[in-house]
């Protein structure tokens, strides 16, 4: 990708998973082109290659959309999250070093910052830019040092369309506290070296997103509360 169009790339990746774009909202490339000062066809590329990460929707005639909102999606995505961070960290645990566990720490450092901020101030939006990308980032160094390439990537994919489906439908930012001793909770089984402890840890942040029960055909399903990130 040339540099222009991967920093509209990025650009447009964040926009999506911090929920710019509503469910199913249309993404008019010559709309998008302005707010870059490129070309119709510059944007287009770069919702086709976001397509390709299930960040956008494409079909014939239609265009592109940001994805529909999907119970069943959401807790495929929550599952495969579970399974995915559950293992990486475990490789890390096993693998990493000194230096991964300074990483770690770090990125925990900045991220609890960021959220014992949002949590005095009790408003999310100023920070929810800051906020994503550094929840992010400790998610990312949790399996850093799991010496899988392939898990990693996966593990990207899998986390940005979990946010995505999450992010547009949050109206309530009070689970912060929780998040906070969840995100110690994890860091402290890292620095531990307990691969058990961290499988439950990483279940325990997430499984609430889970559907219980999942949806029948023309059936409400009744949800967690959405708040693990």
């Amino acid at each position: 990708m040339a540099g222009q169009d991967a920093d509209i790339f990025d650009d447009m990746r964040h926009r999506l998973i911090t929920g710019e774009f509503g469910y199913g909202s249309k993404l008019r490339a010559e709309k998008l082109r302005e707010d870059y000062n490129c070309s119709a066809s510059t944007v287009r590329e770069v919702l086709f290659r976001l397509s390709t990460v299930g960040l956008v929707e494409f079909q014939e005639q239609r265009g592109f959309r940001a994805p529909h909102q999907s119970l069943e999606r959401q807790h495929d995505l929550t599952q495969m999250r579970i399974m995915l961070e559950s293992e990486g960290a475990c490789l890390s645990i096993r693998l990493g070093g000194v230096e991964w566990e300074s990483r770690l720490t770090a990125a925990h450092h900045k991220l609890s910052h960021i959220e014992m901020r949002v949590r005095s101030s009790g408003d999310v939006i100023p920070l929810l830019g800051l906020w994503s990308r550094a929840e992010q980032e400790f998610h990312e160094t949790l399996i850093d040092a799991c010496d899988s390439k392939l898990l990693k990537r996966t593990h990207q994919v899998i986390y940005e369309q979990f946010r995505q489906q999450l992010v547009s439908a949050e109206t309530n930012y009070g689970y912060f506290p929780e998040n906070i001793r969840e995100h110690q909770a994890i860091l402290d089984a890292a620095l531990e070296r307990n691969e058990d402890l961290m499988r439950v840890r990483v279940h325990d942040h997430l499984a609430r997103n889970l559907i219980k029960p999942l949806p029948q055909k023309s059936q409400p399903a009744a949800v967690g509360r959405s708040s693990a990130m």
